[in-house]
């Protein structure tokens, strides 16, 4: 019987029915492991519950809180504007925004070697656990800054140590919508608690002789600190060599995403070198990455939304308590929208239906000055200019499965170069309150995503016309980006789109 992977229906996937297999799959594709032969269907469903369980109640909370604590590092700059952080530096509003930007200056370029070193290292829980450490450090210090100069070396610092922050789990295709969810909504708390934070910072003014952004980076980069090294003992590693599992949940935690991936992880051949060569070769990485610079386009929003938040005209703290609730609703938005799109195998409706609300969104600001309709509109900014984002990233993984190598060095390049949509986006955030450059590019970057998302729906609906035809030379065409025999005897298709 075949794998339906849009069964998972919870966090605790305690409906799905996934496991349940018959041996002629399983010898057209990947090989069962020899201590799950002779096991009933109930009690491989039971080992398969008791891996997710695990996965759930460990690695979850863990890179969730991560992920909290990387988004308040990295949106520290944002708040500590309106602390006065500019007038202390003598930075002008054009130097704040390379101060913004140049943090992805190192970030970006380091996310494709991390990537690449995390896909071949057995620890990668620890290395980043270690690097959080790091960066938690460079955090802090940036309350020892005296200059602007000394400001925009601490950022590309920190950067770099950020750039191993884009980690995978073991979760099969139709349960990583809620997962990447589960961690989205940690980057919206970190935001939304980024905020309340530095508004309660402001009370610290002068306390000790000590600014109150400097305050913001000190107690913000010392939790972080803090928690990496406590994380470094409980982070968990890959699936076949993860401490937290039993030997048979190890080969079950494997077998359960070879089987739908139609390759072995523990077992593949492909070098780092060769899975990055395999990736620059396949014409999907390149509209994932335009995609996602498009995406990121969008994202840039997060950087300034306490000033654009600011353009309200209420006083700072207030302002930066305004920018918790957008977030929240943002964190709730991601949860139905990703389990929706797990229940539903949906990816191409999600984006689309994203779009759509962010360009209405993006024209309000722009179109009225009152307040109640731009505040309005700002409630959804967070999540319609990051939830095309998420349902791409997921697309990555669903769509270049293996190998492991390409997949990694795949998801850094389309982070690492559609990131840099980023760093040039900072200098439009000007002309407060309507941010007419900024809107205005928001808006045409939400429609050329929205019109080669279609293009790329009618590519991958002709490759699986291809995998279904039975011709040969159809098969060859489809095979030549990745996909292997195994996946194609197991039926695997281009989801969701």
């Amino acid at each position: 019987m075949e794998v339906d992977p849009r069964k998972d229906e919870s966090l605790d996937g305690d409906k799905e029915a996934a496991i349940t297999v018959g041996h002629s799959a399983v010898d057209e594709g990947v090989h069962m492991p020899e201590s799950l032969r002779g096991l009933s269907d109930e009690e491989l469903l039971a080992i398969e519950k008791r891996v997710k369980l695990k996965a759930d109640r460990i690695i979850m909370p863990i890179i969730a809180v991560l992920y909290i604590l990387n988004y308040i590092d990295r949106q520290n700059l944002s708040a500590a504007k309106l602390q006065g952080i500019l007038t202390e530096l003598n930075m002008t509003t054009k130097q704040f925004a390379t101060a913004v930007s140049i943090l992805f200056v190192g970030y970006l370029p380091f996310q494709i070697p991390s990537n690449l070193f995390i896909s071949r290292i057995k620890r990668p829980g620890m290395y980043i656990t270690i690097m959080v450490t790091i960066w938690g450090t460079i955090s802090a210090c940036t309350a020892a800054v005296h200059s602007y100069q000394a400001l925009l070396g601490v950022r590309v610092l920190l950067g770099v140590a950020e750039a191993v922050f884009f980690p995978g789990v073991m979760y099969k295709k139709g349960e990583l919508g809620t997962r990447i969810g589960v961690l989205y909504i940690g980057q919206q708390v970190g935001n939304a608690f980024g905020g309340l934070i530095a508004a309660g910072c402001l009370k610290l003014t002068n306390v000790h002789g000590i600014s109150a952004w400097r305050w913001l980076f000190i107690i913000e980069g010392s939790a972080t600190v803090g928690l990496g090294l406590i994380f470094s003992i409980f982070m968990p590693e890959f699936p076949h060599n993860a401490r937290m599992l039993t030997p048979i949940e190890r080969d079950m935690a494997v077998w359960r995403i070879e089987r739908e991936a139609g390759d072995a992880e523990g077992t593949e051949a492909t070098g780092t070198w060769a899975g990055f060569v395999e990736g620059f070769k396949d014409p999907k990485l390149y509209v994932m990455i335009f995609c996602n610079g498009l995406g990121q386009v969008q994202g840039s929003i997060a950087n300034f939304f306490p000033t654009i938040l600011a353009s309200l005209g209420y006083n700072s703290i207030d302002t930066l308590l305004l920018t918790a609730p957008p977030y929240v609703f943002a964190a709730i938005f991601y949860c139905f929208m990703l389990y929706w799109s797990d229940r539903k195998n949906w990816l191409y409706p999600m984006i689309i239906g994203c779009l759509f609300i962010a360009i209405v969104v993006y024209i309000i600001p722009m179109a009225t000055s009152s307040v109640g309709a731009r505040y309005f509109s700002m409630m959804l900014m967070p999540c319609s200019s990051v939830g095309p984002q998420l349902i791409l990233y997921k697309t990555v993984n669903q769509h270049m499965p293996r190998p492991v190598a390409k997949r990694a060095a795949a998801i850094a390049l389309v982070n690492a170069i559609g990131g840099t949509s980023n760093i040039w986006m900072s200098y439009l955030w000007v002309g407060a309150p309507h941010f007419y450059k900024a809107f205005g590019m928001l808006i045409g970057a939400s429609v050329i995503f929205a019109f080669t998302a279609t293009c790329y729906r009618f590519y991958v609906r002709r490759e699986n016309a291809k995998l279904a035809s039975g011709d040969p030379d159809k098969l060859r065409s489809a095979m030549r980006f990745g996909i292997t025999q195994q996946q194609v005897d197991m039926g695997w298709r281009y989801e969701g789109w």
